[in-house]
């Protein structure tokens, strides 16, 4: 099973976005109900109108908590009130800011599986994030079959059974975050492009039937947010630094 091998510091109250780096946060979606109430009072109206359509309680708290905390986070790095942020989507649904502050091309995404939550945010490159938690209760081997390329399908095929889930999840997350980050979404078919998968290697995209390019303009990193989680970024370009950050529940219900 993937741990955790990243370092998710704690930041100061001030924190910068340099130009040559992406920032990606964990957070848990369990909250007090005093951060639960600010981080929902954040919510536009229409995101408000999105949490109530879930029929459990306990769906619409993550999601509440999710998009709360990405308000918040954006509000951190734009110095603005979190509440008065405004988004649009392009036509596959991506969101991005609108009329961003000062005219920074701030980058984000956001990804939420079980209880976590990962956000990546960049300058002037795209990002894609994706999270999974490893589960027990669906046929990954039937989705592998209908969703992977024959190529990565192959390549799951050949390793230990014991191992077989999580390079699953593993490929999964990865080509979740590639899709993500070209802000395509699913208009992309997934046996189009092939990802590495094997635990314990690195993450890599191997090859693009639909951008033959892809490999010299899309990076891939392994994330490891936890036991029985993995997640994949998928960054635009090279020559960029990493660094992880953990969002305090209690301690950053307000930006810094």
């Amino acid at each position: 099973m993937t741990t955790s091998h990243q370092l998710w510091s704690v930041p100061g109250p001030h924190i910068t976005l340099a130009k040559n780096e992406v920032h990606v946060w964990r957070a848990s979606l369990e909250a007090s109900e005093r951060v639960y109430s600010i981080l929902q009072r954040v919510l536009s109206t229409d995101e408000y109108g999105v949490a109530t359509r879930f029929y459990f309680e306990r769906d619409r708290r993550r999601w509440t908590i999710a998009h709360g905390i990405l308000r918040m986070l954006l509000a951190l790095y734009l110095d603005v009130d979190p509440s008065k942020l405004q988004f649009v989507t392009n036509d596959y649904g991506k969101p991005a800011i609108a009329s961003p502050p000062g005219g920074k091309h701030l980058q984000f995404n956001l990804s939420h599986s079980g209880d976590l939550a990962l956000y990546a945010f960049a300058y002037d490159r795209q990002v894609g994030i994706d999270v999974e938690r490893i589960r027990d209760n669906i046929e990954y081997e039937e989705l592998a079959r209908s969703h992977f390329s024959p190529s990565e399908y192959t390549m799951l095929q050949t390793l230990p059974l014991l191992i077989r889930k999580e390079a699953f999840f593993l490929c999964w997350s990865r080509k979740e975050a590639y899709i993500k980050a070209k802000g395509k979404g699913l208009s992309i078919p997934l046996d189009q492009f092939d990802m590495s998968l094997t635990p314990g290697e690195p993450a890599t995209l191997l090859a693009s039937r639909e951008e033959p390019q892809a490999r010299e303009r899309w990076s891939v990193q392994a994330l490891a947010p936890g036991t029985s989680y993995v997640g994949a970024l998928v960054v635009e370009g090279v020559g960029w630094q990493l660094r992880c950050w953990q969002w305090q529940r209690e301690g950053s219900a307000s930006p810094g």
